[in-house]
């Protein structure tokens, strides 16, 4: 720089100079020509505080496409349909965009199940611990159950899940079938109170022949306290592939059937007992 400043006979003449040629009208280029300074930073020093002219400034018409690109990228316009609309490069939109919040490419439908699925994530916990806490209530509300309660329960739960006699078919045979090991546990638990002996039941699981056979066997025989080979020979029941089935995984084990033996006098009793549980919600009101 002060190789420069020896060149020229005064750094504030020049700048002088420079300033009145700025004031003038000039661009840098036109000074630089002017009075031959061919060093930008030197150049830069002699015109500094001096605004440039007008005319030097580039035209408004790009800043307004750039306003109405940012204008139309708020809108949730991508690239392609800003390029569309105003005609302009992609490169040059990119830019002037680059800033502002990525479009959401996804439809409506998209966004409101991305939506829902946040909701849920937040509310599903808080629903779960509102139900659990309800469950526990009502478990402890219970507590201990008499005879005649279990009795009740039981007759409630054969007539809705056991076998019935039809007028047009006369059969008083006493069959259970469920697949959930609590409801099997509570109607043997009432078989127990009627007091039919477990060497009068009859043991026999069905189950989908592509799942764990062998498996489902031993968790039914040891639910119900008898060795496997006590149990009647499994049910198999074929897939239908036009079946989407839901009912499969390590926790699918079928359905257990449960049969008591010479039971008309059995059958008579739990109707009659229904019918007396009926009657007596008709007379209460």
């Amino acid at each position: 720089m002060t190789s420069e400043l020896n060149r020229y006979a005064d750094f504030e003449s020049l700048r002088e100079q420079a300033v009145s040629l700025r004031r003038e009208g000039l661009s840098l280029r036109q000074i630089r020509d002017r009075l031959k300074i061919f060093n930008n930073d030197l150049l830069q020093r002699l015109v500094k505080g001096e605004p440039p002219p007008a005319w030097t400034k580039r035209p408004r018409a790009k800043d307004d496409l750039r306003d109405r690109a940012r204008e139309l990228r708020l809108q949730g316009m991508t690239y392609d349909q800003i390029q569309v609309e105003l005609g302009c490069s992609k490169s040059s939109i990119s830019l002037w965009v680059r800033d502002l919040p990525k479009v959401d490419r996804r439809t409506p439908t998209e966004q409101g199940r991305e939506a829902a699925r946040k909701r849920w994530a937040h509310e599903r916990p808080l629903r779960e611990a509102a139900r659990t806490a309800a469950v526990r209530e009502a478990t402890t509300a219970v507590g201990e159950l008499s005879a005649r309660e279990l009795f009740i329960a039981g007759v409630a739960l054969y007539w809705a899940e056991g076998s019935k006699s039809k007028p047009h078919r006369r059969d008083e045979s006493v069959t259970f079938i469920n697949s959930d090991p609590d409801v099997i546990r509570v109607y043997l638990a009432w078989l127990d109170l009627l007091g039919i002996a477990r060497s009068r039941l009859r043991f026999r699981v069905m189950i989908h022949e592509s799942a764990d056979v062998g498996g489902a066997e031993r968790y039914w025989a040891d639910l119900a306290g008898i060795p496997p080979s006590d149990l009647q020979k499994t049910t198999l029941k074929k897939h239908n592939p036009k079946t989407v089935r839901k009912n499969t995984g390590a926790n699918y084990r079928g359905c257990l059937v449960v049969r008591v033996s010479t039971a008309s006098d059995l059958y008579r009793r739990i109707e009659g007992s229904w019918y007396g549980i009926v009657g007596a919600v008709a007379s209460a009101g």
